[in-house]
């Protein structure tokens, strides 16, 4: 399999430092941007490069499930030229967009601009369907509804978000238009390699079964015909029963699973202990929701590529 030929991109470091300021009290004439987390802060650096100004949300190491934002990054929702998020992801920044007074900015709703999936995909670990009466589980999905919030792990929905950006920089700097057009098409382009790149990494896998940490890669399962079974719900802070960790390690056995998959930002606690009872290894398979510092010179491109690489590893993909 060929990998993808990345063209240059903006480096980490970039959004990293975006995530240190504010948009408020720094006019310089550029659109200002609050992009809710990295990937969207990604997408938007990408499109809009040196022309506008790009305020992450979420700084590198914070989960961004508990993202809590401080008065100023309140008064910075209020006050950008542009706010892209996604409902249903990040209470807090949900909040702020519903409170501000956005009547002369304009705000990208990423659950309006792509296809949701729902969120219950992949999260039953009882296969029969079975009901256990007296078996309480270990807090409840919040904040996300009925839906999967993990949008951008579908490159062809990072192509969507990109277009969104590129359409409303447009509108709010029309005199570089064409250049943001421009940068949105490398950026594209860019995306549609990465995506050829799982069609042909995965096409011939021996095990299409994947076992994660939480449940964030239904679109990447979805978009490249894997099956997630995920030892916690969408949000990772939820442990899982008993139960669900006796089925997870009794599908482990039964399907021959070589590995299971943890992630940066969550602890590997209880990914280990199913791994050390089947034998399993444990491998990193990351949902791109921000950097760290061990991911601080990669970015969402290189971090996918990353992910492939791990999948056809661990599912003996030829």
């Amino acid at each position: 399999m060929k990998r993808s030929a990345l063209l240059p991109v903006l480096p980490a470091l970039a959004l990293l430092l975006a995530g240190c300021g504010g948009t408020a009290g720094a006019d310089d004439g550029r659109p200002s941007v609050v992009a809710s987390f990295y990937p969207f802060a990604f997408v938007t650096e990408q499109v809009g490069g040196s022309l506008i100004q790009v305020d992450n949300l979420t700084s590198p190491g914070v989960e961004p499930h508990d993202l809590e934002l401080a008065p100023q990054q309140v008064g910075d929702v209020q006050d950008a030229d542009l706010v892209v998020f996604e409902t249903g992801f990040q209470a807090a920044i949900d909040d702020a967009v519903k409170t501000a007074d956005r009547a002369d900015g304009t705000t990208i709703d990423i659950a309006d601009v792509v296809d949701l999936l729902p969120a219950a995909e992949g999260e039953e670990h009882d296969h029969e369907g079975e009901e256990h009466e007296g078996e309480e589980h270990e807090g409840e999905d919040h904040d996300h509804g009925d839906v999967d919030p993990h949008t951008w792990l579908d490159p062809q929905n990072m192509v969507k978000a990109t277009r969104a950006v590129e359409a409303s920089l447009a509108d709010l700097d029309p005199a570089n238009a064409e250049t943001y057009a421009s940068n949105a098409d490398a950026f594209v382009a860019q995306l549609e390699d990465l995506d050829a790149d799982f069609t042909a990494g995965l096409e011939t896998c021996e095990t299409r079964t994947i076992v994660t940490s939480h449940a964030a890669f239904a679109y990447l399962s979805d978009r490249y015909d894997l099956t997630q079974e995920p030892i916690a719900g969408i949000d990772p802070s939820n442990e899982p029963s008993p139960r669900d960790l006796a089925d997870i390690t009794s599908l482990v056995r039964e399907e021959g699973i070589t590995t299971i998959f943890t992630e940066e930002l969550v602890s590997p606690a209880v990914a280990r202990t199913i791994a050390d009872e089947t034998g399993a290894e444990i491998a990193t398979l990351d949902p791109i929701e921000g950097l760290s510092s061990d991911t601080s010179d990669e970015t969402y491109l290189t971090l996918m590529e990353n992910n492939l690489e791990a999948l056809r590893t661990a599912n003996s993909c030829s």
